[in-house]
């Protein structure tokens, strides 16, 4: 699992960055209505954050990704940000897909993603697959979710292992900037369970630009630096 690699938010906010500029921040269709929408994004931050645990030993990443959004019917996308776990793997790679279907004042988040990576050292594969379920509603300005991942195999071949989580965010008035976190647990099989939390501030610098300054941490600092508390400072830009 990725919370082994050396011992995924708030991705409702309009920006966030960390993790989850990834494969479960695929963006929903524009107000206008197209068949057919492609969206792709770039961006950096100084650590690669992934449910409270550092996917480049503490150092910076840059990351980029295309979504298809298929008005109606659901979404696909592809990710990349360079990683580091100190055993020769350097890249991450995410395929994702699902559809979106709405409930009343609910829409259900129905999805599945691959987590591949290019020079995967000897031993236990680390790629691995997780389905996912994450119903989010509005409530006034501000709006709240819920998150449930299983992999049947994590990674590094760990077996069965399950994410909740729960987010909210929310536009700060009138203004270009939104406040947004997440609280979530990571079971999986053996000791290594715990507990991650983030809670940043995201500022839209036009339609395609946004900055996000998130704090992350978790409570097992005890399993390394890369559990440890930090902060985090992310750009991305989107085009078309």
């Amino acid at each position: 699992m990725k919370a082994l690699k050396l011992s995924f938010l708030a991705a409702a906010a309009a920006f966030a960055m960390a993790g989850a500029a990834r494969a479960d921040d695929a963006p929903a269709a524009p107000a206008e209505v197209k068949p057919l929408v492609v969206v792709f994004n770039i961006g950096a931050n100084n650590d690669y954050e992934f449910r409270g645990v550092s996917q480049t030993d503490n150092k910076a990443s840059i990351f980029g990704g295309a979504d298809l959004t298929i008005e109606g019917i659901g979404y696909a996308g592809i990710w990349l940000s360079n990683v580091d776990f100190l055993n020769g793997t350097k890249m991450e790679y995410d395929l994702y897909a699902g559809i979106r279907p709405v409930v009343g004042p609910v829409t259900v988040d129905l999805g599945v993603i691959r987590y591949g990576y290019t020079s995967q050292p000897s031993g236990p594969h680390e790629v691995y697959t997780e389905w996912k379920v994450a119903p989010s509603m509005a409530i006034g300005p501000a709006t709240v979710g819920l998150a449930y991942f299983y992999s049947d195999n994590f990674f590094g071949e760990t077996g069965a292992a399950n994410y909740y989580e729960l987010n909210g965010s929310m536009p700060i008035g009138k203004t270009p900037f939104s406040v947004s976190g997440a609280i979530g647990k990571q079971q999986v099989k053996g000791p290594l369970d715990y507990t991650t939390w983030n809670l940043g501030v995201g500022y839209a610098l036009n339609s395609h630009i946004g900055f996000d300054l998130r704090y992350w941490d978790t409570d097992e600092h005890s399993f390394g630096s890369i559990y440890k508390s930090k902060v985090v400072i992310g750009i991305k830009a989107t085009f078309p």
